[in-house]
């Protein structure tokens, strides 16, 4: 065997070595992300209605017009401070941060996400009064909603802060509708008809 020849096939052998060892590195590599999308493909996002059902929420704070912190005990925002458990029945309850009853009824929120709808509910079932709130932010952590004092008067206004909590809704003992619960409010509490959310 001559040299020349030799060295064709030393080079030969060398490039198929190589081929062989990058063509598996390549296919590796590729796995992992077509893992991934076909992982993200199988779970869509929630709508804005299933985020806000998706966890029990509890008021943190409250901003005005200018970003500035407002007590959450000023009477501008504390009517609108509580634990708040939208249901995906499409009925919630709230309760003030001493877990008292202060209202229940219907909710939505449509599919942009810009408003939230609540009708407050008596003891009867026949409705307190209706509101309809912009929404400012809603995710899986965080809810804020906008609050008019005067509704002619869009330059006043309070944003409402509301965070994921894990706090069980009281009167529910841990079971039944509680954080991520489908029932209704139970029959004895007794609500606050004066407070508002």
């Amino acid at each position: 065997m001559n040299i020349t020849f030799s060295r064709k096939l030393i080079a030969a052998s060398t490039i198929a070595l190589a081929a062989v060892t990058i063509v598996p590195t390549v296919a590796a590599a590729a796995a992992p992300a077509a893992a991934t999308a076909s992982f993200a493909s199988g779970h869509r996002a929630l709508t804005p209605f299933e985020t806000l059902a998706s966890t029990p929420w509890k008021t943190t704070s409250a901003l005005d017009a200018q970003g500035r912190r407002v007590a959450l005990d000023d009477p501008a925002v504390k009517n609108f401070v509580g634990w708040a458990y939208f249901k995906a029945d499409g009925t919630f309850t709230m309760y003030n941060l001493d877990d008292s009853p202060k209202m229940h009824g219907d909710w939505n929120v449509p599919a942009d996400g810009a408003t939230r709808w609540i009708a407050a509910k008596d003891a009867n079932g026949a409705v307190l009064f209706e509101r309809v709130v912009p929404i400012v932010e809603l995710n899986k952590n965080v809810f804020t909603y906008r609050v008019f004092p005067n509704a002619a008067d869009t330059s006043v206004y309070y944003d409402i802060v509301h965070t994921k909590t894990n706090h069980v809704e009281p009167g529910t003992g841990g079971r039944g509708p509680g954080a991520h619960g489908n029932g209704h409010h139970k029959g004895d509490h007794h609500f606050n008809n004066g407070n508002a959310h």
